[in-house]
């Protein structure tokens, strides 16, 4: 009899294989008090394990293969990163120190610290950064204890049927795969922006995460389908279940080879108007990943990591040089820049928190940045002296009425004057953009763009805050639907406003990149779409079979429908 266990499905397609499970080795960790005259070696076999952990890090890093998707580099900078911050690689020891224990008893002390502070966080993709903690403090664990640290997963199959099934899949155990071709992932963790996610989606393989307790359910070698669309795994399907996914597995593999056909070619809709694809980014190694599917442009640079991968404020000339890079990379392409991004309750540690009940309708966003001048007046002074390397733009995110635009642009005028007295170059027509992400803005947005020069949507705050759902949350994730009536009331109003002002519009978050509201939007007048990079074939292959006029009625029909179980036949049709 088969069984269906259900996950988030993080990268859509079929795959039909069978299990490799990926042997977990765990450390047990024992307290142990330590005599006063042991505690100077006791020290050093942390620090020795450290340096061992970042070694092993480095040399992984080094072996990537120049086909990697372009991400497994970044994230292996960022677990380096994450190693090398004074949370994993220092104060551990001061816990050795004062409570004369041992090592891997301290280092589990101190990552139950961070941990508490990343489940504080509101932000999917930031609280998902704690897998990447765990990951780190296990490899230094597997060190301390003299665990081999390569994931010895036994013999595996080069079939490309293979189903990969873990708990978790850490940067490096990616690039010790390197050589193996999988057919999909399946982990017990992970969110829709985790690096097995990520990785899934660049590579073109469906990756079905967070289900719970998936290698408990399944065994070695068993015949598994994953469906990464609808996040459902199949444990040994019956012959009809079997013989529906295998005619699945056919369509979208035939949908593959169009797609890949489609690199080259523009994005224009099938009545010749052209469509604007961006990608969003958020290191500047990302660039040339970006490009490689197609985008030209960034609608959306991230800067956030910046400031959290960093022990202290990044100065001046370190964001600078980042902008730059980006900048230059571009060769003139538009890249839109958004200002630090990050609320009370995912502070770097540079910054003192100032508490809060809600940090998501707290301190967070734009906000942060006119409360501290200093901070947010070194951030457009980098931004503003990059400017002069290229076509950047400035947005400034969570903005909820006109005297924030307002208060913005000041900063940007004193920035600008700074920078002239100082003799130092920069580009005086550069553009100043806002995000929309809250009702308020979304309302209010021709306020707004009285002031700016464009405006971007971030889909993914925006139905957040209009329902009221954190999607992170388990208990209520059922209720966060993009396709809410009130939710396509205010996009629509958003961009049907914009464009009547004539002014830039643009989507970035994950209704930009998702195929299935490609034409809802094209039907609603965006012109401009800013996704991650992977998103952008199945984007472009809608655009491209798409006729505006055709649209514009069954658009209407949609933003008519008050109840939300009316919307989604019409979308279907919409589709067809």
């Amino acid at each position: 009899m088969s069984i269906t266990l259900r996950g988030i499905g993080c990268a859509g397609g079929i795959a039909i294989g069978h299990v490799h499970l990926v042997s977990e080795t765990t450390v047990d960790v024992v307290h142990l008090v330590l005599p006063e005259e042991d505690i100077p070696a006791e020290l050093a076999r942390f620090d020795a394990a450290i340096r061992e952990t970042r070694k092993q890090l480095e040399m992984l890093w080094g072996s990537i293969p120049d086909n990697a998707p372009a991400e497994l580099g970044s994230f292996l900078s960022l677990h380096i990163m994450i190693l090398n911050d004074a949370a994993l690689s220092r104060d551990p020891r001061q816990l050795i120190e004062e409570q004369h224990c041992n090592a891997e008893w301290a280092l589990m002390q101190q990552l139950e610290i961070l941990l508490a502070q990343f489940d504080e966080i509101e932000e999917d993709y930031l609280r998902e950064r704690r897998a990447d903690v765990i990951q780190v403090a296990d490899r230094v664990l597997k060190v301390l204890a003299g665990h081999p640290v390569s994931h010895a997963h036994g013999q595996l199959a080069t079939d490309r049927d293979t189903i990969l099934v873990a708990h978790d899949l850490s940067p490096a155990d990616m690039v010790q795969y390197k050589d193996i071709e999988f057919a999909a992932f399946v982990t017990d963790a992970g969110g829709a922006t985790s690096h097995t996610a990520i990785l899934a989606r660049s590579l073109g393989i469906p990756a079905v995460v967070a289900m719970h307790n998936a290698r408990e359910l399944m065994k070695e070698g068993e015949l598994v389908v994953v469906d990464g669309s609808a996040g459902t795994v199949i444990i040994e399907p019956d012959a009809d279940e079997l013989a529906h996914y295998q005619k699945l597995l056919q369509q979208w593999q035939r949908q593959q080879k169009q797609l890949a056909g489609t690199k080259s070619a523009e994005a224009i809709t099938a009545c010749g108007v052209p469509i604007e694809l961006q990608g969003n980014i958020e290191l500047p190694q990302d660039v040339p990943d970006m490009q490689d599917f197609g985008a030209r442009s960034v609608g959306l640079f991230r800067s956030e990591f910046l400031f959290l991968a960093s022990e202290e404020l990044p100065t001046e000339d370190e964001q600078f040089e980042a902008y730059r890079e980006v900048a230059v990379a571009l060769n003139g392409q538009p890249v839109t820049i958004r200002t630090l991004d990050i609320g009370t309750d995912k502070l770097p540690k540079w910054f003192e928190r100032s508490g809060g009940l809600n940090p998501a309708m707290g301190l967070c966003g734009v906000r942060l940045s006119l409360a501290q001048p200093h901070l947010f007046q070194t951030q457009l002074r980098a931004l503003l002296r990059a400017s002069a390397f290229g076509c950047i733009q400035i947005m400034f995110p969570l903005l909820s009425s006109v005297a924030q635009v307002r208060q913005c642009l000041q900063h940007v005028t004193l920035a600008k004057q700074s920078l002239r007295d100082e003799g130092i170059a920069f580009d005086e027509q550069v553009k100043m953009g806002g995000m929309v992400e809250i009702p308020a803005a979304a309302l209010n947005v021709a306020g707004f763009l009285g002031l700016l020069d464009f405006v971007s949507v971030g889909t993914n705050d925006l139905v957040q805050y209009t329902l009221g759902v954190d999607r992170g949350d388990d208990s209520v994730a059922h209720l966060y639907n993009p396709a809410h009536p009130a939710v396509l009331q205010l996009l629509s109003h958003t961009i049907r406003t914009a464009n009547a002002l004539g002014k830039p519009v643009s989507v970035c978050g994950e209704m930009a990149g998702d195929p299935r509201f490609t034409r809802l939007l094209l039907g609603f007048g965006l012109r401009r779409f800013s996704m991650h990079p992977a998103s952008l074939l199945a984007v472009k292959q809608v655009v491209r079979q798409s006729s505006l006029a055709e649209l514009t009625a069954q658009t209407d029909a949609i933003l008519a429908c008050t109840d939300e179980e009316q919307v989604t036949p019409l979308l279907e049709q919409l589709n067809a």
